[in-house]
C-alpha cells in the first residue's frame, strides 16, 4: 500500500470520525434544543457504525425511537400544521435576531442583553427550522 493511499484512508477516516460526533454532540444539544435532535443523533450514529461497534449496536434503538416519533409527529394534519408553523416561527425569529433591529424603549435591560449572540444566533435558527421543515417533508413522504 502506498504512502498516498494510507494518508487518504487516514483523512477519510478522520473527515468520517469528525462528522459523525460533530452529529452525535449536535444531535444531543438539539435534544433540549430547538431541532431533531433524535435524527441527528441516528445520522451522528450511522456515521460512526461504520468504525465502531458500540455505535452500530446503539444505532437500531434509536433509529427505531426516531422514526416512532416521526410518525407519530405526522400522523394527523394538526400536527404536521402545528409543526409547520412552528418552524415557520422559529424561522421568523432568527430572521429578526440576525437583522438586529435597535433596543426598543420598553426593553427593560441593557443594551447588550438585547438578542445576545447576533448574527450567528440567528443563523442557527434559521438553519434549525429549514433542517426541521426538510425533516417534516421527508416525514409526510415517508410515514403518511
Amino acid at each position: 500500500m502506498s504512502a498516498r493511499s494510507r494518508l487518504h484512508r487516514a483523512a477519510h477516516r478522520t473527515g468520517l470520525e469528525i462528522l459523525g460526533w460533530t452529529l452525535v454532540v449536535l444531535g444531543i444539544a438539539a435534544l433540549v434544543l430547538p431541532g431533531p435532535g433524535l435524527l441527528m443523533l441516528v445520522g451522528g450514529l450511522a456515521v460512526l457504525s461504520q468504525q465502531y461497534t458500540w455505535a452500530e449496536k446503539r444505532l437500531h434503538p434509536i433509529k427505531k425511537q426516531a422514526y416512532r416519533a416521526a410518525r407519530i409527529g405526522v400522523k394527523t394534519w394538526l400536527r404536521i400544521a402545528v409543526s409547520a408553523l412552528g418552524a415557520l416561527c422559529f424561522m421568523a425569529v432568527g430572521i429578526f435576531w440576525m437583522v438586529q433591529p435597535p433596543v426598543p424603549g420598553w426593553w427593560p435591560l441593557g443594551d447588550e442583553w438585547w438578542l445576545p449572540g447576533g448574527w450567528g444566533t440567528g443563523l442557527s435558527l434559521v438553519l434549525s427550522s429549514i433542517i426541521a421543515l426538510t425533516l417534516l417533508v421527508y416525514s409526510i413522504r415517508r410515514f403518511r
